[in-house]
């Protein structure tokens, strides 16, 4: 498992996010097909297809399922995986991290806190400070510009 140690502090008055629970139809109600597919069927877009994989303006990463900050645009690197990488989530309580052993392959996935909603995998091969690299799919993140 991920050496959680290294993940974002949390606020001391900052609790466990409360959590959000919907149908099956109403996830599929709400989110398009493939936001659908990658949040609540652990799929995958295909690599450097995603609009946020290239994005480079100041602002905050939030859950497409609910609406949680998951991370900073400060922590956001290029990678060259294909996917939006970040170093460090926004807060340690906004994800969770789940041992994956699908495809033969021993990987850690990343979920939304809040709404359990598939994000991607946490790899130990990241930039310092943490050495840490978030593997995101841009169909499990909104992105909202700094200032509006």
């Amino acid at each position: 498992m991920a050496d959680t140690s290294r993940s974002a502090p949390q606020s001391a008055t900052q609790a466990t996010p409360e959590k959000v629970q919907k149908s099956e139809a109403e996830w599929r109600a709400q989110l398009t097909p493939e936001q659908y597919h990658v949040l609540r069927e652990k799929g995958t877009e295909r690599p450097f297809t995603g609009p946020l994989e290239f994005n480079t303006a100041t602002g905050d990463y939030h859950c497409a399922g609910c609406g949680a900050l998951l991370f900073h645009s400060d922590a956001k690197f290029d990678s060259g995986c294909g996917w939006p990488s970040f170093t460090i989530p926004a807060d340690s309580t906004s994800i969770a991290e789940h041992e994956d052993n699908a495809y033969g392959m021993r990987r850690i996935e990343v979920t939304c806190a809040r709404c359990g909603g598939h994000l991607g995998h946490v790899f130990p091969d990241g930039p310092r400070p943490t050495g840490l690299r978030y593997c995101i799919n841009s169909a499990s993140l909104t992105f909202a510009k700094a200032g509006e």
